[in-house]
């Protein structure tokens, strides 16, 4: 099975392709861009370099979530229109998930985190069990503070990581002095060849067009868009 993964949660634009357990490429780039540009020129630069077309794809892995709103969309637009218009399956995973899975050979809890702003984050926690990644604290919108207590009850060495989770090196030796911080830089960036390895072990989704991100947070624009309309009458994702 060839695997399409793409990721455009954050600021980085990855995307990569599996063929079962062959890494057949895979495009990273870290800097801040404009990923409703970047993004389509990557997908057709990689897919000729691994000499493949389109239609030779199985599945397409994106990550859905959580991350920057405009990212989410872009990333998820690109790979529902690619799923409906080439009749491919598609599977969404966790932008957390994805970085957690960088982590190959920690134990303990993994903390991937994402900087939502405000002394908040979007954070989960992960640990790998015979080989699996296993979500053992679900994906979440959470105040640091708050992060740092439910993370003080949970057994096993704690590591954090993402490039976000520096930011917060203070708050974290202050909190958790046994934690430590990811210090391969590698890992705090998302891969698409781990995006397309989780994709490849999920179930696809039911329904390409319904799929939508997972923001987890209502962003501002919404907010306000609900002060003027009744909550469960319409989606603002779905109106826009």
């Amino acid at each position: 099975m060839i695997t399409l993964g793409i990721d455009t949660a954050n600021q980085t634009l990855a995307v990569g392709v599996l063929e079962d357990e062959t890494v057949l490429g895979q495009i990273q780039i870290n800097r801040k861009k404009n990923h409703s540009l970047t993004l389509m020129p990557a997908l057709d630069q990689l897919i000729s370099d691994c000499q493949l077309t389109p239609e030779q794809i199985d599945r397409i892995a994106v990550s859905s979530g959580p991350g920057s709103y405009t990212g989410l969309r872009i990333g998820v637009t690109t790979a529902k229109t690619l799923a409906y218009t080439l009749n491919k399956e598609l599977v969404g995973v966790s932008s957390l998930a994805v970085l957690a899975a960088n982590c190959v050979g920690i134990e303990g809890i993994i903390v991937p985190m994402f900087d939502a702003r405000r002394k908040n984050v979007y954070a989960g926690a992960y640990r790998w069990h015979h080989g699996t990644l296993e979500n053992v604290l679900e994906d979440t919108h959470i105040a640091f503070v708050e992060l740092t207590e439910k993370l003080k009850q949970m057994d096993g060495s704690i590591t954090f990581v993402g490039s976000d989770c520096h930011k917060f090196n203070s708050e974290i030796a202050q909190s958790i002095p046994d934690a430590k911080c990811n210090s391969l830089p590698l890992w705090d960036i998302p891969s698409g060849v781990v995006v397309a390895q989780l994709g490849a072990s999920s179930n696809p989704v039911n329904d390409i067009q319904a799929f939508l991100p997972r923001y987890l947070k209502r962003v501002e624009a919404e907010e306000k868009w609900l002060e003027t309309h009744t909550p469960g009458e319409e989606s603002y994702v779905e109106k826009i």
